[in-house]
């Protein structure tokens, strides 16, 4: 079997070059990058077969990165490597377009076979899911990371780096857009969510998935 090109999202330093050494005999890796928007811009510029990422990321995490490359490159392969292992993260990803869920405590042997199972066009998620965790999955489970008000693509964005503690103009900098349109979109988020403060909005963000500890 022909090897894969590869694109790796993760914003630990120890974690890609563990990485690294595990995907040179299986994979072309073609860029290695620390946050959400890195990746859209590596993927926008060398279209790999396959991205590994993270859900936790700065900038734009993982979830709302994997929604919008798979709207955008419908056939690159997905694969989830992230510390969290609730029901409600899973679905989240796989809705997102992913085609493989792994933990951070998995071998990396069976990384490698995740690889090769999402290359032959199947899907994958680690035996360390707990039975609890696939029965949640099955029935439904919480709903949490099913938000109840439908957010656009860029008030996702503004509000997790408000999250992050960015300002507006530093928002307005990273999604080359003024920091009026920045205050509007929070203005906005404030509205749909019936919030009244940026620290409501960052608790919202927190208990939703937007951000946390990776």
């Amino acid at each position: 079997m022909t090897k894969p090109t590869l694109i790796l999202a993760d914003d630990h330093t120890l974690v890609v070059e563990g990485f690294r050494r595990l995907l040179e005999e299986h994979c072309t890796l073609l860029a290695t990058v620390g946050d959400g928007r890195a990746l859209l811009d590596a993927v926008a510029r060398h279209t790999p077969d396959i991205v590994i990422l993270d859900i936790s990321m700065p900038v734009l995490n993982g979830i709302d990165a994997a929604r919008q490359l798979r709207a955008a490159y419908p056939g690159v392969k997905l694969v989830f490597v992230t510390m969290h292992a609730d029901a409600a993260y899973i679905r989240a990803a796989f809705k997102a377009g992913a085609s493989a869920y792994l933990l951070k405590g998995s071998l990396g042997e069976e990384l490698s076979q995740a690889l090769r199972t999402v290359q032959a066009g199947g899907y994958y998620v680690t035996p360390l899911i707990t039975k609890e965790v696939i029965d949640a999955l099955m029935q439904g489970g919480p709903a949490a990371m099913t938000h109840p008000v439908d957010l656009t693509a860029r008030q996702r964005e503004v509000l997790q780096l408000l999250a992050e503690g960015c300002s507006a103009k530093d928002i307005a900098a990273r999604l080359n857009i003024s920091p009026r349109t920045v205050e509007f979109h929070k203005a906005q988020l404030m509205e749909q969510l019936d919030l009244h403060s940026t620290v409501d909005l960052v608790k919202y963000a927190l208990a939703n998935g937007f951000v946390g500890a990776s």
